[in-house]
């Protein structure tokens, strides 16, 4: 239930200065029954999202009372083979699924909501808070598990304030790239947090309000303990671009275009799409959509007032030939360069309705994610041979980042003011940019913590330390089989076949004297072409036929010894060979 919290909390002005008399822990009577409580700190804890770029999760816990802000997903390196994703390990949770008062989620985008189908079940099913946009972007991503309860969501308003359990709440209005994206204020009994979330200033936002300054002002005039702030961006220098900017770029270029305008974008980046669809509509041009959930996401940000244009500028891809070239522009997933996404497709002619023509414009409005850079680039040179032109970010301001830079990082701690700044949402190496973004404004090195997931954080009496205890944090890897986190170990035997490949050796042997009926054979995968290395695969054949003709005929009756020397022995003599490690599998068929 979602009330109006009315409780008074007792506040005092401070210095501004980091090194400050102990303000930060409520007086409000409704935190002393919490308070009493033997031994009680207020721990926080980053899941995920303090090594990588995804699959946010944190926890506050303070007796039995837990919150969740954010369960978000991963995507697989390029060493994780036929992995899909990966989401937060919530083990520490087990046996505590009582205590959980609330799942809290900042925005909509996969890294922070991604993970909700496989969690939440696993939970118990506690309820979800989130602003409208979001809660309808998560159950619409809820219909693909229909095996699932439904989920306990409710919908909230940026001023409401939330009692869950001993955490009083509010939430305050940030700029990202996508609507409904918001910070939150936890006042527990041990003082003031504040998680911003993904977030950005934007002065000139596209069809939502600047970020809240003034409440923002506001909390950190009361006394914050800690600020939990977006890395993501906080090594670069200057302020983030505004959208406004972007939407001027956009319109020159869909208004100079001489043949169609393909545009590449994120499916969850619904700002930008809801530029394109309005400058395209001012231009007297018409929208065509491509990709599962892009449409998904459009249908759902119109239906809640989030997007407004008029149902003829919105039309099937099927129809697009019926329009002249220029009068064309099409809207598509894809901009990373995933392989079955609709932009690779249209690049690789098999989309069904899209065949590039010289004189198409593509644009990529989107920066690439690290680690898809060659995947990108393959895919423009693929674009440039079929004759488009091709637009990107580094040749003009076509996007604009959803993450604070440098200067957005100093004036949020300058609003917030907290005692203690804790960089989250990066890899670990931007964590300590934004870390030092803080120390360049007087912080001391103490009072910031650069912590890994799952390193616990407490805070009590108004002080704060970074422990060195950890819960479990490890990957759960969710692939086609299911969501596990031992699929390491498969993990583990994929990358050795990627890398290695494999060999098999079958040795078929008698099943009462245990003496082998004919000369082993040999399959490789991978590993070397047979053709090409005939004399190390006789070498090999004549090894293992050795070595078994030498061996007691006995003990050979145990197959799975059979396998166990078979695999030991292949392994050493193609390492001395070739200096490889393929995965060895031994076939013992008896007759």
């Amino acid at each position: 239930m979602i009330t109006k919290h009315t409780t008074e909390t007792k506040t005092t002005h401070r210095p501004q200065s980091h090194r400050r008399p102990n303000t930060h822990k409520p007086t409000s009577n409704s935190f002393a029954r919490f308070r009493d409580e033997e031994n009680n700190k207020l721990k926080v804890i980053v899941v995920g999202g303090l090594e990588e770029v995804g699959r946010n999760c944190t926890l506050l816990e303070y007796g039995n009372n837990i919150i969740i802000i954010d369960m978000g997903l991963q995507f697989p390196e390029e060493d994780m083979p036929g992995i899909d994703y990966i989401i937060p390990n919530i083990s520490y949770l087990k046996g505590k699924e009582k205590n959980i008062r609330g799942v809290i989620i900042t925005h909509a985008h996969y890294d922070h909501i991604g993970g909700i189908p496989h969690l939440i079940p696993a939970l118990g099913y506690p309820p979800i808070y989130g602003l409208p946009l979001t809660n309808a972007i998560i159950k619409k991503r809820q219909e693909d598990y229909k095996d699932l309860k439904p989920l306990n969501i409710h919908n909230l308003h940026i001023d409401d304030k939330l009692r869950l359990g001993c955490f009083d709440l509010e939430f305050f209005h940030l700029n990202h790239n996508i609507p409904d994206s918001m910070g939150i204020v936890i006042k527990t009994p041990e003082g003031v947090i504040v998680h911003t979330g993904d977030w950005k200033f934007d002065y000139q936002p596209a069809g939502e309000q600047p970020a809240d300054l003034q409440k923002i002002a506001r909390i950190g005039s009361e006394g914050v303990m800690a600020l939990l702030s977006d890395s993501t961006n906080a090594s670069q220098v200057g302020h983030q671009i505004s959208e406004a900017e972007v939407g001027t770029n956009l319109e020159e270029i869909i208004g100079k275009a001489p043949g169609r305008i393909i545009i590449g974008t994120f499916a969850s980046l619904l700002t930008r799409v809801k530029q394109i669809i309005e400058t395209a509509e001012k231009l007297g041009k018409v929208v065509a959509l491509s990709g599962f959930s892009m449409k998904s996401n459009v249908a759902i940000a119109k239906e809640l007032g989030y997007m407004k244009f008029s149902p003829k500028t919105l039309i099937d891809i099927r129809q697009i030939d019926r329009y002249p070239a220029n009068k064309v522009v099409i809207v598509c997933t894809g901009a990373q360069g995933e392989k079955n996404a609709s932009l690779m497709r249209i690049a690789n002619g098999e989309h069904r309705e899209v065949q590039l023509v010289p004189g198409d414009t593509v644009v990529f409005s989107s920066s690439v994610i690290p680690g898809n850079e060659r995947t990108v680039q393959r895919l423009k040179d693929t674009l440039f041979r079929k004759g488009a032109d091709v637009i990107h970010y580094q040749m003009m301001d076509v996007h604009a980042g959803g993450h604070a830079k440098m200067d957005d990082v100093k004036l949020m701690i300058r609003l917030i003011n907290p005692k203690y700044f804790v960089p989250i949402e990066g890899n670990h190496f931007l964590l300590h940019y934004n870390g030092k973004v803080a120390e360049s404004m007087g912080f001391n090195k103490d009072n910031i913590f650069i912590a890994d997931n799952g390193q616990v954080m407490e805070f009590t009496n108004g002080t704060g330390k970074l422990t060195k205890s950890k819960i479990c944090s490890d990957y759960v890897f969710v692939d086609g089989l299911g969501v596990s986190d031992e699929t390491n170990v498969v993990l583990r035997d994929r990358q050795v076949l990627a890398e290695d490949g494999m060999i098999v050796v079958i040795a078929t042997v008698d099943s009462k004297t245990g003496k082998l009926v004919q000369n082993p054979d040999i399959i490789s995968r991978g590993f070397v072409f047979l053709k090409s290395n005939k004399e190390l695969i006789e070498d090999l054949r004549h090894r293992v036929k050795k070595l078994v003709v030498d061996s007691d005929p006995l003990s050979w009756a145990d197959t799975n010894y059979i396998r166990n020397k078979i695999r030991d022995y292949v392994g050493q003599f193609l390492y001395t060979k070739t200096e490889k490690r393929p995965m060895v599998l031994p076939v013992v068929i008896e007759v």
